[in-house]
């Protein structure tokens, strides 16, 4: 299957969920399992938590296919959605009476700006994700990605500036309790 999961796979598994369809959710197990799985642990640090995040989240996602509403994004954007709200909670509740309530915020903005980093980066297109892996990793500027990609220099520009200008949106935080609509109850994700 391909990677970038078309909008009708998204209806059709909410359809299948809500029919209670037990092979819907182990097929969407399988294809964001990993994805809930790394974005809990970047959030929490913890092996065992991040792996009762993944419970939780397929089992609120089980009990509520309903919540997602296709014209607010792709259903996976809705998963890492629930994911990020569920780390976070677990984060200040773990994080609550160690040190100031400002060193606890700050804590929660640095663990979710990196989660959201590593969804951005693995959400991007190939192309683009090729030419930031070059640049940072293998450390090649803009020529020398051209060349290993056998792309123009001004297109490894264009894709180093676009993957850049997307992973800058990682640092952006979106007000508390801003799910759209369909994206869980108000206050989802919230301590209790």
């Amino acid at each position: 299957m391909p990677k970038d999961v078309p909008p009708r796979w998204d209806r059709r598994m909410q359809q299948r969920l809500a029919r209670g369809e037990a092979a819907a959710l182990g097929e969407l197990y399988d294809r964001f399992a990993s994805l809930v799985h790394g974005l809990a642990h970047r959030v929490l640090g913890d092996e065992g938590a991040a792996d009762r995040i993944t419970r939780e989240v397929f089992g609120y996602i089980w009990e509520n296919p309903d919540a997602y509403d296709p014209k607010q994004g792709s259903m996976r954007s809705w998963v890492a959605r629930i994911t990020q709200g569920r780390a976070v909670a677990r984060l200040r509740q773990a994080e609550l009476g160690r040190g100031s309530r400002e060193e606890l915020e700050q804590k929660v903005r640095r663990a979710s700006a990196a989660a959201r980093a590593d969804y951005i980066v693995t959400s991007m297109p190939a192309p683009l994700r090729a030419a930031l892996e070059l640049a940072y990793f293998k450390r090649r500027d803009y020529r020398q990605a051209a060349a290993d990609l056998r792309i123009s220099e001004d297109e490894a520009r264009r894709r180093l500036r676009l993957g850049l200008q997307l992973l800058s949106t990682a640092n952006v935080l979106p007000p508390e309790d801003a799910a759209p609509p369909g994206y869980g109850p108000p206050g989802y994700g919230s301590p209790r």
